[in-house]
């Protein structure tokens, strides 16, 4: 037996995150879809092996720290109620990362999680492409709140709702009493920003589990006519998605061309030009004006008079912080809770992450850098020395299989594109700023780079 097999048998199973969408790839588990097996090594990987969520190869995947957690014996609220502990809001990816890199640090510390959703574990990029996977709310969840919560020793106060922050007492408000804490981690994440035209009782979110649970529900019954109103990267991966489905849809934008401010027109185009041969009908300047009931059906009204007949409406028109509870606790808050490198906020006592925070005035919401943000939080509350967080820009990646999309860097608003090498469908394209490359666009299967 060879040294590389026998040390490979030996060592640990390790996990592997993807830059892009953040999914994981446990070795253990491996990829039984994707044809490798329980128990293939990250190094047996074919190179051009794709991530089944988002698509890009191996070579996007980095070694993710496995954290060995050993929780103290769940606690009842009663006893928990006269112990300050961490106090954690939000259940999402960040929520449970920043309790899961608490516990791989400290057993012992009181930790409270307050969603006010069931907290059930999933990956909310999947949402993305799971009706034309056929998926059901139930295939999603990788982890149910009660279990998660009595694996890792916390107390889980599930559909609770905070109603505010006293920080000079710290206390946190909510709908089942007041909770105390020594340390406060807000993770409640973004909203959708709904326009008024959009009415919240006739659009469909898909911002969470339950939005796109919702979603599925109505869409299981047959073939749909479904207006998406927001051609960004959401808009552009559920159309994608709902095509693939069978549904019937239409993609409205304001501007020329989708992801319109992110990408150049050429590239727009080549987008556009791919979701139409998947039957997406995209309808470049269009303004909404209203969304009516009609019936069992809803009316989108243009601003060009024109009105559509569809059957379910989804808003994809961005995400935006809610600066509710941040403004009421006296916290500084630009796009988003204003945060440091250890990701504290103006209070000393309290600290954030995920897609509710702010550094330097830009939102941060990228599923990749939560677990690195997780990790400096838990340092920072139990007292820990750990290096600070060092912010980098994710790979971003369009989860759309008609026209694989990837983005490197942060375009400029003046910045110039040009194209660099096209072959058929495929192109590669650099943005530049003075002498300086910003960002490099890759449109199609993926070509060697040449130099500038």
């Amino acid at each position: 037996m060879s040294t590389r097999k026998t040390d490979l048998e030996e060592r640990p199973w390790r996990q592997y995150i993807c830059l892009a969408c953040g999914l994981i790839y446990d070795e253990a588990e491996g990829d039984p879809d994707s044809g490798l097996p329980p128990g293939t090594r990250f190094e047996d990987i074919p190179d051009d092996w794709e991530c089944p969520l988002c698509g890009v190869t191996k070579s996007d995947f980095e070694l993710l720290e496995k954290q060995e957690i050993t929780a103290a014996a769940p606690v009842g609220i009663t006893s928990f109620s006269k112990v300050p502990g961490i106090v954690v809001v939000g259940a999402g990816i960040a929520g449970w990362s920043v309790v899961e890199a608490i516990r791989h640090l400290d057993a012992e510390t009181p930790i409270t999680l307050v969603s006010a959703c069931h907290a059930d574990r999933y990956h909310k990029p999947e949402l993305s492409v799971a009706l034309s996977r056929g998926q059901q709310p139930g295939d999603l969840v990788r982890e149910s709140a009660a279990d998660a919560a009595n694996r890792l020793g916390i107390r889980l106060l599930a559909d609770t709702f905070v109603v505010g922050i006293s920080p000079e007492r710290r206390e946190v408000r909510t709908t089942r009493g007041t909770v105390a804490y020594t340390r406060l981690v807000l993770a409640q994440g973004a909203k959708p920003a709904l326009p008024d035209e959009l009415p919240p009782s006739l659009c469909w979110r898909i911002n969470d589990l339950a939005g796109w649970s919702g979603l599925q529900q109505q869409l299981a019954t047959g073939p749909r006519r479904v207006a998406i109103v927001g051609a960004g990267m959401v808009g552009c991966e559920l159309a994608e998605d709902l095509a693939r489905a069978g549904h019937t849809v239409t993609l409205l934008d304001r501007q020329s061309h989708p992801l319109c401010g992110l990408i150049p027109p050429e590239a727009g185009q080549a987008l556009q030009e791919s979701l139409a041969e998947l039957g997406i009908h995209y309808r470049p300047d269009s303004q909404v004006k209203a969304v009516r009931a009609d019936g069992d059906g809803k009316n989108v009204l243009l601003a060009n008079g024109e009105t559509l007949a569809v059957d379910q409406v989804i808003a994809a028109t961005g995400l935006k912080t809610d600066n509710r509870l941040a403004r009421q606790a006296g916290l500084a808050f630009n796009g988003g809770i204003e945060v440091d490198r250890e990701l504290r906020s103006s209070d000393p006592w309290i600290h954030a992450l995920g897609d509710c925070i702010s550094l330097n005035g830009e939102p941060c919401r990228f599923i990749e850098p939560i677990q690195h943000q997780a990790r400096t939080i838990a340092a920072a509350v139990l007292g820990v020395e750990a290096p600070a967080y060092e912010h980098r820009r994710p790979v971003v990646r369009l989860k759309t299989r008609s026209l694989p999309l990837v983005l490197h860097g942060l375009p400029k608003p003046n910045g110039r594109w040009a194209i660099t090498q096209r072959e058929g469908n495929s192109m590669v394209m650099e943005q530049r700023v003075g002498d300086t490359i910003v960002a490099t666009l890759s449109l199609g299967q993926p070509m060697q780079s040449k130099a500038a």
